[in-house]
């Protein structure tokens, strides 16, 4: 019957709160003498309530005892299935009142905000470097530590973060959705469309204050400032043998792997640069204009064949 009189005669004489039955109030005493009498065995973790000690213990059995009926997945907690479905109900209660973006959790809210005061709590021990999310110093930390966890399963090459290997994944698939509305060049980046396109409107924001030379990139800028501070970070593993930028360290490797990638499809030769096949193809340019590649010469060395 205190359910409908709201009488509640059981009050705790440290804070005065007041319960409908005595056993409720015996649960909150807990809470003052930090007493907690539910023992984790599998890491010795106590809990003041029941309730919380038994939600934990999923951790270690595994039960998600909460599902979601729109696509099945299934959580431990059942705000964890709640927060879940406003992805199905694309509820997002949660909106910034300096931009106006909403967000369907409150801590996604809390580091979008970080945006706007430039609040960065997380900061590296190793190069002090400052990070508004624990999440994105724990990324940074692999720079240091050397740790690659995302390996491409076509060339079992190594990445630090997951968006990195999703780009390199489009090397493989050749997929490129970016396209120039200008043009029609297609790019694998938005960012790469977005250099690209200043080349239509002329824009040149980065500018050298040591020879004022301006440049479509911020990447340009930095390469070419290299001239005048000398500096050449990239170092061949074979020779020691250093360089400004890193293609030209990359071309230069070649002289000790012996490789050759770029081969002429007139004759089949092969060269470590592109631009020695280039002066190469000029050799072709010249020739007979019904000379035929190296591919179409064998299919009808091959067809001749078959005629004797």
């Amino acid at each position: 019957m205190r359910v409908h009189t709201r009488e509640k005669p059981f009050s705790c004489d440290q804070c005065g709160k007041s319960f409908t039955q005595k056993i409720h109030l015996k649960r909150h005493m807990l809470i003052h003498t930090g007493e907690k009498p539910f023992t984790c065995v599998q890491r010795g973790k106590s809990f003041t309530n029941k309730h919380h000690f038994e939600i934990h213990m999923r951790v270690h059995t595994g039960e998600k005892p909460f599902t979601c009926g729109q696509c099945g997945t299934s959580f431990t907690h059942k705000q964890s299935l709640e927060l879940h479905m406003m992805i199905h109900t694309g509820e997002k209660p949660f909106t910034c009142d300096q931009c106006g973006k909403s967000f369907t959790h409150k801590q996604s809210l809390e580091l979008h905000i970080r945006i706007h005061t430039g609040e960065k709590p997380f900061t590296c021990d190793q190069c002090e470097k400052r990070f508004s999310s624990k999440q994105s110093l724990e990324i940074h930390m692999r720079v240091h530590t050397g740790e690659k966890p995302f390996t491409c399963d076509q060339c079992g090459k190594t990445f630090l973060g997951s968006s990195d290997l999703k780009r390199h994944l489009r090397v493989h698939t050749k997929e490129k959705p970016h396209s120039c509305s200008v043009c029609g060049k297609s790019f694998s980046l938005p960012c790469s469309l977005k250099e690209h396109e200043k080349i239509h409107t002329g824009v040149r924001e980065y500018m050298c204050f040591q020879c004022e030379k301006t440049f479509i990139t911020s990447n340009q800028l930095k390469r070419h400032q290299r001239i005048h501070t000398g500096e050449k970070p990239y170092m061949c593993s074979h020779c020691d043998k250093r360089f400004s930028q890193s293609s030209n360290l990359k071309a230069h490797e070649r002289i000790h792997t012996g490789e050759k990638p770029h081969t002429c499809d007139q004759c089949g030769k092969s060269f470590s640069i592109k631009s020695d096949l280039k002066k190469h193809m000029k050799i072709h340019a010249v020739e007979k204009p019904h000379h035929h590649s190296l591919k179409s010469q064998k299919h009808l060395e091959g067809e001749d064949r078959e005629i004797q």
